[in-house]
């Protein structure tokens, strides 16, 4: 068991970093900033700061059997506790969420969307999920291409255009 471990340390991590792995990175990178970005303006124009659009999207996209807690949603925005309830605040006043006491334990508080916050955040994901769809392969070739060591996938490059 050792000796397996220590091969396929030795496999993985000990050999040299290609150019094309190091391309591929970057590349990488490079696609994901600009999903990032581009979804941050488009929140910005829905009249969402990004941040507000991520926790919205947080408690949509919970996994099942996870509560809308503050604590797990700062976990997820990797934002410490009082900096979650400052946004939660934010889009409180705004009639987006609403907090409610847990039932069975009343120290925790669950958040929950309201109507208007729901439709602002299906407004951000719709575009969101059609730009992944649109020019999300060029993604999964970056991830291929480092999961096989620089080696780039079978699927098709994209141009870096958006297709908007």
């Amino acid at each position: 068991m050792e000796i397996y471990i220590a091969l396929r340390y030795s496999y993985f991590v000990a050999k040299e970093i290609t150019t094309a792995e190091y391309q591929a990175l970057a590349e990488l990178r490079y696609l994901i900033r600009k999903f990032v970005g581009e979804g941050d303006a488009v929140a910005r124009a829905a009249g969402l700061e990004p941040q507000q659009y991520l926790l919205l999207l947080a408690i949509r996209g919970l996994p099942d059997g996870e509560e809308a807690t503050i604590r797990a949603l700062a976990d997820r925005l990797a934002l410490k506790h009082h900096s979650a309830v400052e946004l939660i605040d934010r889009l409180e006043s705004h009639g987006y969420v609403r907090r409610n006491r847990s039932r069975d334990d009343r120290r925790r508080v669950l958040v929950a969307l309201l109507p208007r916050g729901e439709k602002l955040l299906e407004q951000v994901a719709r575009d969101r999920i059609g730009e992944l769809r649109a020019s999300g392969a060029a993604l999964v070739n970056a991830i291929s291409a480092l999961l096989e060591n620089g080696r780039p996938s079978p699927v098709k490059k994209q141009n870096r255009k958006s297709t908007k």
